[in-house]
């Protein structure tokens, strides 16, 4: 595999149109042996603003092929989603109680190009190449028993532009019966 370089060789974190989210770009060094980036350092990243973040838990999504769409998904903590191999759409709805309810970003990753997703708004992605190793860290466990809130893929509300159509995308039965926005209730958190 042929190297290529990061979109930016500085490290950068800004703040997206949803509040809490910021889109990340990592600085990846590379030549004929492959690359190198540092994925997650905890003070670089919250001298340039990143919230404070206490990681307890790292979970890597394995997909083969390409058009794996998963999501999308609120779990009921924060994320630092980055790619260890490949590239993915991914897209976030904002479910929580407030004005920005419903507001959708779309963005491409890679291993230069990372996010962090703030507790309430909804994650999804669809894989653009095959073995994509898709990285998150949060800070809380996962249980058996976790509730979170879900919401359609393709709900034609949220106007997400899909690089795989639905009938292509490879989806779980469980992602495919997730309600429309209009039958979410918006979320609260103390």
């Amino acid at each position: 595999m042929t190297f290529q370089p990061s979109l930016s060789q500085k490290l950068e974190v800004k703040e997206t149109i949803i509040p809490g989210l910021y889109e990340i770009n990592l600085v990846v060094n590379g030549d004929n042996r492959g690359w190198f980036k540092e994925n997650y350092q905890k003070e670089k990243l919250e001298a340039l603003g990143l919230p404070k973040f206490n990681i307890v838990q790292n979970n890597i999504s394995f997909n083969e092929m390409v058009g794996v769409t998963r999501g999308l998904h609120a779990e009921p903590w924060e994320k630092f989603i980055s790619i260890a191999s490949g590239r993915v759409f991914g897209a976030w709805v904002d479910l929580r109680k407030g004005s920005s309810f419903g507001k959708v970003i779309t963005l491409e990753l890679s291993p230069g190009k990372a996010v962090f997703v703030p507790r309430g708004v909804a994650n999804g992605y669809q894989t653009l190449e095959s073995n994509v190793a898709y990285s998150y860290l949060v800070n809380e466990h996962w249980t058996p028993d976790i509730k979170y809130v879900a919401i359609n893929l393709f709900d034609p509300s949220l106007h997400i532009d899909w690089p795989i159509s639905q009938e292509k995308a490879i989806i779980s039965e469980k992602d495919s019966n997730n309600p429309l926005l209009v039958n979410i209730e918006p979320m609260e958190f103390l």
